[in-house]
């Protein structure tokens, strides 16, 4: 493993401390142990100093530790362990992970550094001139089968082209990171098959249970008790002449109701058979753009939410809400039972919206953005 030390005093800040909102984070964080365990905290604080100012200062590190009671120098083991943490002043704009394990490898990541090293810097960990942009190269980061990727900050970038990951940086560069969509930059949902779904694309519907009927069949008392040997009393009885004559007469006529009764049972089955064939299969009713359940839309303001904050709305939902003339929390966060029936119903993902809670989700980023998200889950939005 490489030797990581931290940067020189001379970039170093003389003061560290969270902001409102940070610190509010760090509380949540430190409460999620033991009084006895609160140095279990000390990742993910170190996580949210990184994210709060780009890189780990040695003053955040020393900041944390006097948190958490602990040594400074069992906090900055922490630190210089993990790769994770950026040691050194990175890019303002953007720092870019581009992943060099053997998968992207093989799809082309070493062409996706040569546009960092153009457009940034020839050697990682540098920044460029105007300090905005900075680069490293990488372990898996966990989307294989969507290689080549980056990730910038948070956000991966999949199914990455040179050209692709060069128009990515000119975006953060100039500040607008909102111009490009984080994940595959092809068409490809999610980790699926790039061109679309290509099996399981019919609908399972709930409550077909075949060889239900060959199951109750075979379980039935009569072929129970037909394929029941029989007991020794009955065995002797057959013995006697006088009996097994009689018995003769009974299995006659046994049999012959034993062969009637198919027969009936058969004809019954053929007039079900064909009544179910007569009548149509009910066919399930689309949710319509008229109904008048849909929720009320707005024109697209000038400010329009981050749907995507709400844990169970992905780029795909964000864009048919978008259609729907649905674009801030407080819209969601004011629907009424039946149109949120009518949403799932158009989304075709039906109870999505009560098992995820979009309603209180919306509520809470409506209220008081991240940091009401945070105070009411406990954790930060998606």
């Amino acid at each position: 493993m490489s030797v990581r030390r931290l940067a020189e005093e001379s970039v170093q800040p003389a003061e560290f401390a969270f902001n409102r909102e940070f610190a509010a984070q760090a509380k949540v964080w430190i409460k999620k142990y033991p009084k006895e365990r609160a140095q279990s905290a000390v990742i993910p604080l170190l996580m949210l100093a990184q994210e709060q100012d780009g890189w780990v200062t040695k003053r955040a590190i020393e900041t944390i530790a006097d948190m958490l009671g602990m040594p400074y120098i069992r906090a900055l083991e922490v630190a210089t362990f993990y790769t994770q943490f950026q040691l050194k002043p990175v890019g303002t704009r953007a720092h870019v992970q581009v992943c060099g394990t053997t998968p992207c490898m093989l799809r082309g990541s070493e062409a996706l550094m040569d546009v960092c090293r153009s457009k940034i810097h020839p050697e990682p960990f540098h920044l460029n001139d105007s300090g905005t942009l900075s680069w490293e190269e990488v372990e898996c980061q966990g989307a294989c089968v969507n290689a080549p990727m980056v990730m910038i900050f948070k956000d991966s970038f999949e199914d990455l082209t040179p050209e692709r990951l060069a128009y990515i940086i000119d975006r953060f560069e100039a500040g607008r990171p909102g111009d490009v969509t984080p994940g595959p930059q092809i068409d490809r949902i999610y980790s699926g098959p790039a061109g679309g779904l290509t099996t399981l694309k019919q609908e399972i519907k709930p409550g077909a249970k075949n060889g239900a009927k060959a199951t109750a069949k075979a379980k039935s008392p009569a072929a129970t008790k037909a394929g029941r040997p029989k007991s020794p009393a009955t065995e002797t009885e057959s013995k006697s002449p006088a009996k097994a004559k009689a018995n003769v007469k009974a299995d006659a006529k046994t049999a012959a109701s034993a062969t009637e009764a198919p027969k009936m049972s058969s004809a019954r089955k053929d007039s079900a058979t064909a009544k179910a064939a007569a009548k149509p299969a009910p066919v399930a009713a689309a949710a319509s753009v008229d109904d008048k359940n849909r929720p009320a839309g707005i024109a697209k303001p000038a400010q329009v939410d981050d749907l995507k904050m709400i844990s169970g709305v992905g780029p795909k939902i964000e864009g048919i809400l978008h259609s729907l003339g649905i674009y801030t929390f407080a819209q969601v966060a004011s629907w009424k039972q039946a149109e949120r029936d009518w949403v799932d119903g158009y989304l075709k993902f039906k109870g999505r919206i009560e098992r995820e809670d979009w309603l209180k989700q919306a509520k809470a980023l409506a209220k008081g953005g991240e940091a009401e998200y945070i105070k009411v889950f406990g954790k930060k939005p998606r």
